[in-house]
């Protein structure tokens, strides 16, 4: 299987050449919301219809595979979830061309029946590196430049959840659940 060819993954990797990644991925241990698991659907930019269906995968581990609609084949990797304060986060390998380590990605379940995926941005993360307020290192992927943070994944979460880095976010995606 290839874990890292999600479509899920591949708008977040590919926004202005650009892309955090992170030494630590997410243990597994919490339980994603029930409401995330089934079917969900969106329009990529090309005017397609793309759909994504969220199984369980193993103790606290999750699998999202995504195709066109109505293709047998499809792209799939394995994620892990958590909850860290107001927010849900995901987290899944990386292929060495893109860098390797792990994508970190906060999402949201909306009234609405729809499934939103933020990115996190990679200037407002250089900034942090610069400031001192995370450690990393810019990167050389495949697809452009990039950056590994290799700040402990609690000093990630500090700097996540202060108010004050709430534009670190950018929406990548919006699924409507199917049948919604």
């Amino acid at each position: 299987m290839r874990a890292w060819r999600l479509v899920l993954l591949l708008p977040f990797c590919l926004l202005a050449g650009c892309l955090v990644s992170f030494t630590e991925r997410i243990a597994p241990g919490e339980a994603a919301p029930v409401s995330l698991l089934g079917e969900w659907s969106r329009r990529n930019e090309w005017g397609e219809r793309l759909a994504l269906e969220i199984r369980p995968a193993g103790p606290a581990r999750y699998r999202a595979r995504q195709s066109l609609e109505g293709a047998d084949d499809g792209l799939q990797a394995e994620f892990t979830v958590t909850r860290h304060g107001r927010r849900w986060y995901l987290s899944a390998g990386l292929p060495d061309d893109l860098g390797g380590g792990f994508l970190i990605l906060g999402f949201e379940l909306t009234a609405n029946n729809e499934l939103v995926l933020y990115n996190l941005g990679p200037a407002r993360v250089r900034q942090a590196l610069e400031r001192g307020t995370l450690a990393g290192k810019p990167i050389v992927t495949a697809r452009g430049p990039g950056v590994r943070v290799l700040s402990p994944l609690d000093r990630v979460f500090a700097y996540l959840d202060d108010p004050a880095n709430s534009d670190v976010f950018s929406e990548v995606a919006r699924y409507r659940r199917v049948g919604q």
